[in-house]
Parts: structure tokens; sequence; C-alpha cells
């Protein structure tokens, strides 16, 4: 399968905003958005400031493709999934991006970016309903419960996770169980409780086109 191997602090920078791919490093001064908060490339300080509709479209769903970790098929895939499924397009492709797997053990706190999650995910450090599940995209549902294979309960990664987002809590729709390294999906998660800065709208009327 194909993955991106470039910088991904130019992410951040061609969005115009942190899209919080690094984790706590994000958080600290060596977050390139913070030293170089204009785009990449040669004419980054000087791009335009006004975009035509169809850039607007394409923006967002490169920031949310982005912020998600999803290559343009996989992210197509999902946005046809959606379409078939019943509800509002949008608000159904964000909850379907939410309940993927390595997204779940990203909110939960059990690694430090979904980039991480999902590497953790596919070396079967994790399972669901004591089932160990390899499959980043696998979609949760609730009442499952996610957690930390028996033989993984010592990696390191996870323990300074756990550590380092002490006090943040979770979203409403999961529980965290830090002390089984493993939390419960409550819910499907509304779209109050997806608290990540896309206009799924715009998404949907790319697509539509």
């Amino acid at each position: 399968m194909a993955v991106y191997h470039d910088a991904r602090c130019r992410l951040c920078r061609r969005e115009g905003m942190k899209l919080f791919l690094k984790g706590a490093r994000c958080l600290t001064d060596k977050c390139a958005f913070e030293r170089r908060g204009y785009a990449p490339g040669e004419h980054g300080k000087s791009r335009r400031t006004k975009e035509t509709n169809y850039g607007l479209q394409l923006r967002e769903k490169q920031k949310a493709r982005r912020i998600y970790g999803l290559l343009e098929r996989q992210f197509r895939h999902t946005f046809t999934k959606a379409i078939e499924s019943k509800g509002v397009t949008g608000e159904v492709l964000l909850q379907m991006l939410e309940r993927r797997l390595d997204n779940v053990v990203f909110r939960l706190g059990l690694a430090p970016s979904r980039s991480a999650a999902r590497q953790l995910v596919r070396h079967r450090h994790f399972a669901v309903n004591g089932k160990a599940v390899d499959i980043p995209s696998y979609q949760v549902r609730p009442g499952d419960e996610v957690q930390v294979r028996e033989k993984s309960r010592e990696l390191t990664v996870v323990k300074h996770s756990l550590d380092s987002r002490k006090g943040q809590g979770v979203p409403d729709w999961l529980e965290l169980r830090a002390e089984r390294l493993s939390g419960r999906v409550l819910h499907v998660p509304t779209r109050a409780s997806i608290g990540v800065p896309i206009n799924e709208q715009l998404i949907v009327e790319l697509y539509s086109k």
C-alpha cells in the first residue's frame, strides 16, 4: 500500500494551520508551523490570498485527507460508502473517519499521533473485543472494546502517550480505561463531538461535480 514519506510539517504549512500530525511535538517550539507559518516552496510567502470556489473545496478535502492520514483513493472510497449510507453525507463521512480503528486508538490517547496509531494497529498490537485486528480502517461499533494486546502492554510508546495526555480527556463517544490500557465505544460520534476544523459540505460539493 502506498505511504506518504515526505515531511509531515509541510502538510500543515500548505493547509495554513496545525494538523497535529506529529502529536506532542506540535505543541512545542520545535513545530515547523510555528517557525515558518507560510506555504512551502519557492513562492510560499507570495501565494494568492483569494481562492476560487473549487480551490476552497479542494483545500478542504486535502485538509481532511491529511488530518486522518488517507491517500486519495482511500478517501474517495470512504466518501462513496458515506453516500450509500443513510444520513447527511458530510456528517456520515466524518463519522466513518472518526470510527476508523487507528483514529480511535489515537483519540483514546493510546498513541501519540494517528500515524503512530496506524503503525501500531498494523503490527497487531491492538485487539477489538478480544480479537487482534491489523486493519487501520476497521470500523468500530458502539459497544466495541479496543484494548492493547497482552503481549504489547509494556510498549513504551503507549505508556508515554498516556502519560503525556493525562488530564486532556477523550471525546464523549469514547470511554478510556487507562489502568486496563483499553477503551470502549459508547455511541456513534455526533458532529458536535467531532472536533476537527473541517467544512464537510465543501467536500460533498467537490465530489458531487
